[in-house]
């Protein structure tokens, strides 16, 4: 290109000769964004932490807080962070159902069961 450029040759002429070369280059990009697609969610690793979690939260009866807490020897807040950033980081929601129930769990005999959410 720079050879094209300090010959003195006529704007015409330049964009003649380097008319192949962009083209090239244009094709080049095309099938390059063509085989960049979207990134596929990433899976756990069997055995991590994560894993084990979320194999509680797909449960059919789902997972408290407490029972998450005590399994994994986290605090509560540790727990609800970790839904946090499964939400912000992986896209997974862990909805909360209030569950009436008699008994110590809550103030008012109640307390919260998580299950992941169900795609759309």
């Amino acid at each position: 290109m720079l050879a094209i450029w300090d010959d003195g040759t006529t704007r015409a002429d330049m964009v003649a000769a380097l008319a192949g070369p962009m083209a090239a280059l244009k094709a080049a990009l095309v099938t390059r964004a063509a085989r960049t697609t979207a990134p596929t969610p990433r899976q756990p690793r069997e055995g991590t932490k994560q894993s084990k979690v979320l194999g509680m939260l797909r449960r059919p009866e789902g997972a408290t807080v407490a029972q998450i807490a005590e399994a994994m020897q986290w605090a509560p807040h540790t727990v609800r962070r970790f839904f946090a950033g499964l939400k912000k980081r992986q896209g997974i929601n862990a909805v909360p159902e209030r569950v009436r129930q008699a008994g110590p769990e809550g103030a008012k005999g109640s307390h919260t069961i998580y299950r992941i959410a169900e795609a759309n």
